[in-house]
């Protein structure tokens, strides 16, 4: 089977060795993405809006893979204080319909550049 790179601007580049995304057949492979501004490659400040833009930064990689948000069938959420999940809990309902993906949410002690949250994902298309 053939692996696609899915890269897109809208998104940040990779700060390291890896893809934005890889597709695989019909599978989509989401990257971890912290909330850095595709613009400036600089974090954005406080927890909520970390957590609205990875969702957008993981909305932009979704859409250059020919897919949505809604299409993801499983997300891992990564969280340096597990007293932030009712927001992202709240953020994440904006951005999902039901049925929701299946989903993990783990407790870590530090991430990228001091980021509070990382996400990624595995998507279905077509």
């Amino acid at each position: 089977m053939s692996k696609t790179v899915i890269s897109t601007d809208k998104a940040p580049a990779a700060i390291g060795t890896y893809s934005q995304a890889i597709k695989a057949g019909n599978t989509v492979y989401l990257s971890g993405q912290i909330p850095l501004d595709p613009a400036s490659m600089q974090l954005v400040e406080g927890f909520e809006a970390q957590a609205v833009r990875v969702f957008e930064n993981l909305k932009a990689v979704a859409e250059a893979a020919g897919g949505s948000l809604n299409d993801i069938v499983k997300l891992n959420i990564y969280l340096t204080d597990l007293g932030n999940f009712a927001t992202v809990n709240e953020v994440m309902s904006r951005y999902f319909q039901q049925p929701y993906p299946a989903r993990a949410a783990i407790g870590i002690n530090s991430l990228p550049r001091g980021s509070l949250v990382e996400m990624d994902g595995v998507m279905v298309i077509g």
